[in-house]
């Protein structure tokens, strides 16, 4: 029984053992597996707090420096969690220039696991995780304190992690250490499924099967390889990785020449952004100015309208008026057509006398002949109007004078339907003005 029971502790122990080399060579595998794919996001675009390749990453690394982290043994005995930011805070205090004091004195972040996550935003936009992971192991003695046998970072792959995480130098990151991502509350998961369909390049396929090969021989429970091998191993692992850091060093520099074009592009853009606004803006006052010049010699414009329109209705009223004052006035000179009949009957009248003359006229003449020259009548006593026809004179007469041009008297009347100043005259005058013959 005895015999027995000491064979089920040994399997477990050993079965506790394999697992814990599946779970820290899980964590290193997937890690380097984070890195290649954030490296190969960062080609195409920004890495911020919302990429899932910058989330998985960091939970990877949360995870690895959290992995068997001793907790904190109280004066009662019990033991509390604790996070990997203790550790940091005692092992990176001798980073020069380093950033836990600025940290540690955040007012937004007040728990352990939310500094910790604070710390690797800091040190991933400062380019500086490896170096603090570096500095980190140098310090054995804190290593120890905080962590358990088996850790990942007690282990021959934590200086591999530190070499790993050199590529990360390459990106630039920007975060904002405000929102809800420093949250302490939240654990952090892993996201397993983009890495269950990641295809490597071929550049680094031999060496990441020379790391499993390595991590592989290290961890079987089995073999008992010697030292010199492991030496050995690590040293080609290291070179390797060197090589690596020198392509990568190539690709930093490159991106870092494309960097310095594209900025320099955008500011060449922004001075000529200002100028186009600053030409807009003065191109908008012009045409403000212009419009508001246009609207007042608009109003100029139309007040004139106005005052030509009441200056054209006073004309009009005016001439309108004249008119009918100057046809009152002609209407009025003009004789009514009673006083034309009038006239005309004056007329005849007229004409009846004055042939009644002529006649007695003639006769008187007719009755001088057969007289003797004493019967004549003396010059007092002649009538007056009288004419006396001389024998061998062409008869005149001599009333003409009397009656005027009437030729006709109907051409008289229509005088009364004429409105021109050319054809007016006074109808005295017409009746006074000799000329007349007799029919």
């Amino acid at each position: 029984m005895a015999s027995l029971g000491a064979g089920l502790h040994v399997t477990r122990r050993r079965g506790a053992g394999r697992s814990a080399v599946v779970e820290r060579r899980n964590l290193l595998t997937v890690c380097r597996f984070s890195v290649k794919t954030l490296l190969d996001r960062s080609c195409f675009e920004t890495i911020d707090d919302g990429s899932q390749e910058f989330i998985n990453f960091v939970s990877i690394l949360e995870q690895i420096l959290s992995h068997r982290l001793k907790g904190q043994t109280t004066w009662f005995g019990y033991e509390s969690p604790r996070s990997f930011w203790d550790y940091l805070k005692a092992a990176c205090s001798k980073v020069p220039h380093n950033c836990i004091r600025s940290i540690e004195s955040m007012e937004n972040v007040r728990s352990s696991r939310a500094k910790g996550r604070a710390w690797i935003r800091v040190v991933l936009m400062e380019k500086r995780l490896s170096e603090y992971i570096s500095s980190a192991l140098k310090d054995l003695k804190n290593t120890r304190r905080f962590y358990e046998d088996g850790a990942i970072l007690l282990g021959e792959e934590a200086g591999l992690l530190a070499d790993t995480l050199i590529g990360i130098n390459t990106i630039d990151f920007s975060f904002c250490l405000k929102g809800d991502t420093l949250d302490g509350s939240c654990p952090a998961v892993i996201d397993y499924t983009p890495y269950l369909k990641f295809t490597q390049n071929v550049d680094s396929i031999s060496s990441d099967e020379e790391e499993m090969r390595t991590l592989g021989s290290s961890g079987s429970e089995g073999s008992t390889p010697d030292k010199m091998a492991t030496a050995a191993s690590i040293f080609t692992e290291q070179s390797n990785l060197v090589s690596k850091c020198k392509r990568f060093e190539q690709k930093y520099r490159m991106v870092i020449e494309q960097k310095g074009y594209l900025e320099e592009l955008v500011r060449l853009r922004e001075a000529q952004l200002s100028e186009a606004v600053s030409h807009n803006k003065a191109l908008q006052q012009s045409l403000a100015d212009t419009h508001l010049s246009h609207t007042l010699e608009k109003e100029q414009l139309e007040y004139i309208v106005l005052e030509l329109q009441d200056q054209l209705t006073v004309l009009k009223n005016n001439d309108l008026q004249s008119r009918q004052e100057l046809t009152a006035h002609l209407t009025n000179q003009w004789p009514s057509p009673v006083a034309l009949d009038t006239n005309a009957v004056a007329l005849d009248t007229l004409l009846k006398s004055f042939q009644s003359l002529q006649q007695l006229s003639a006769d008187m003449s007719l009755s001088q002949t057969s007289l003797e020259p004493s019967h004549t009548l003396s010059l007092e006593a002649r009538p007056t109007g009288t004419h006396w026809h001389h024998p061998g004179k062409e008869e005149t007469p001599s009333l003409r004078g009397l009656c005027g041009s009437l030729t006709s008297v109907a051409s008289y009347k229509s005088l009364g339907s004429l409105k021109s100043n050319e054809c007016l005259a006074s109808p005295a005058g017409e009746i006074s003005s000799p000329g007349f013959t007799p029919s």
